[in-house]
């Protein structure tokens, strides 16, 4: 287990405390699980009995919180089938078919990963057909924005050629008019439920957060918001915590089985935003107001105009409703159209309670333009973006910027005075904070050029808003994100100068005042 140290200073580095009214210090002093004291070197004399670690010029910060995580999907990647590097449709049906021989009392069949961009892999219901498994078979995308699945999983699914495309959703049809097996948005919802059912025993499930907790701390991350949180996700995590068995800090963000949904009148008159503890607290309700794989888009491009995508209907309803429940809000929005849906919500609910604190999020705002970053910056809605984005999306969006709105736009938010959360989105891209944050200041994508160089935010504020940032989009800043008397002692040791070309490491990661890596030996 690791070592309990009741009470420690740390001395001989530098001490970044994100806090805007003691930006810097020398001394950091831990008791049990809170930070008692920050200050110049001779703050040492006050506790002379305090074990001082000598940080060698080292970098301490507050840990790391993933705004935007989807920590109880991720956790289950290792139990499907992994297609994200898949060579080719043979490729594909091998590892579809290993792991059916791996899980034979399994009732679907879910493989996690797959990106047609990258493997230029794209299979219908005929290629899982032929694979003649026993049970159905889903193929979940990356952004767990669609999938392909078998004709048996149509079967049970009810979708047939008379069935119409679900409000929100598209089903993918051939020439003929057959569904091919392509479910786009909420036209996968059901099929994303039914395949995560037979994970959701809370002793298996629980294992599984477990291990991928520790995963995340390596890398630096004390805390997490779970994006898409479901009640059966909420209950297996309530577990852990009560047990003491949850390594991280948990935000649920609560959120349907049915994903992309909206939340049930159920789940409304159940437990609001803020109840709980540190380490398992309830979030923000997750929205959405367009699609992910198709987001909603109206702009120009070299003087056409370019319009595509789903937007979610009756978005303002929806955030009203929960609103006045005394729930937070988090919306979806990741083209400028849904941005705009968006906003036009967030100003309904807050004419309605012109005095509450209702630090609305807007998850993405991968598209827009400088007047709807005022707007947002007006309302106080808080932008909860992802650097690591500049890798896959920037390299998807390389020559196609438009006249009106710009992609990405991280400078844009920030100048206007949009407070930044920064976050992964993990499994749909890379989780290390520090490597994202390197994308988001340097604005580099995957093919190595850069996209839209004004776009870039300093590699220390994207610190901050992985840190204060995410904390104070979670209403969390009265407990963790910063490095100040009475709060979490929830920090990282870095080693490395803050530097997006060259990022440093995480040597150490410490949470409630123990260090949980390295791990002491017991």
């Amino acid at each position: 287990m690791p070592l309990r140290v009741s009470r420690v200073a740390f001395s001989g580095g530098h001490i970044l405390t994100m806090d805007d009214r003691n930006m810097r210090a020398d001394v950091l002093v831990v008791d049990g699980e809170r930070i008692v004291a920050l200050g110049e070197p001779e703050l040492l004399r006050s506790y002379p009995d305090v074990d001082v670690v000598d940080l060698q010029g080292r970098t301490v910060g507050p840990g790391f919180i993933d705004a935007h995580s989807h920590l109880s999907i991720a956790a289950l990647h290792p139990c499907w089938a992994d297609v994200s590097d898949v060579a080719d449709i043979d490729d594909l049906g091998r590892r579809l078919t290993e792991h059916a021989a791996r899980e034979p009392d399994t009732d679907w069949i879910r493989a996690a990963g797959w990106n047609e961009l990258t493997t230029s892999v794209f299979p219908r219901r005929r290629d899982l057909d032929a694979l003649d498994l026993d049970c159905p078979v889903v193929v979940a995308h990356y952004s767990l924005h669609q999938c392909v699945v078998s004709s048996r999983a149509l079967d049970v699914l009810g979708i047939d050629r008379r069935t119409p495309d679900p409000v929100g959703g598209v089903i993918g049809r051939d020439a003929s008019g057959e569904p091919d097996g392509l479910l786009v948005e909420r036209a996968w919802s059901e099929a994303h439920a039914r395949s995560m059912s037979a994970y959701e025993d809370p002793d298996r499930w629980g294992e599984h957060i477990v291990a991928y907790a520790h995963r995340l701390i390596a890398d630096g991350i004390t805390a997490v918001h779970d994006a898409a949180c479901s009640p059966a996700a909420e209950r297996c995590y309530a577990l852990l915590a009560k047990a003491g068995r949850l390594p991280i800090g948990v935000l649920a963000m609560p959120h349907p089985a049915l994903i992309l949904n909206a939340p049930t009148p159920d789940r409304l008159e159940g437990a609001i935003t803020g109840e709980g503890d540190e380490r398992f607290r309830i979030g923000a309700v997750k929205l959405f107001a367009d699609g992910g794989v198709a987001p909603a888009v109206d702009a120009h491009h070299r003087g056409q105009p370019v319009k595509f995508g789903t937007v979610f209907p009756d978005l303002t309803t929806h955030v009203s409703a929960a609103a006045e429940r005394g729930f937070q809000v988090a919306v979806h929005a990741l083209g400028n159209v849904g941005l705009a849906g968006a906003l036009e919500a967030f100003t309904h609910a807050a004419r309605r309670d012109p005095d509450g604190d209702h630090r609305f999020r807007v998850e993405h705002a991968c598209l827009a333009d400088a007047r709807q970053a005022a707007t947002m910056a007006a309302l106080g809605a808080v932008g909860v973006v992802q650097p690591g984005f500049l890798h896959h999306l920037g390299q998807a969006v390389e020559g196609f910027g438009f006249d009106d709105a710009t992609w990405l736009p991280f400078g844009t938010l920030a100048r206007a005075g949009v407070p930044l959360a920064a976050s992964s989105d993990d499994p749909c891209t890379f989780y290390e904070p520090l490597r994202t944050s390197a994308h988001g200041a340097t604005r580099r994508t995957g093919s190595g050029n850069v996209l839209n160089s004004g776009e870039s935010v300093t590699y220390d504020d994207w610190l901050r808003a992985y840190t204060a940032g995410a904390a104070y989009a979670g209403r969390q800043d009265g407990e963790r994100g910063r490095i100040a008397p009475g709060l979490r002692a929830d920090f990282v040791v870095l080693d490395g100068p803050l530097d997006p070309e060259n990022p440093p490491r995480v040597a150490e990661t410490w949470i409630g005042g123990r260090r949980v890596f390295p791990k002491h030996e017991s």
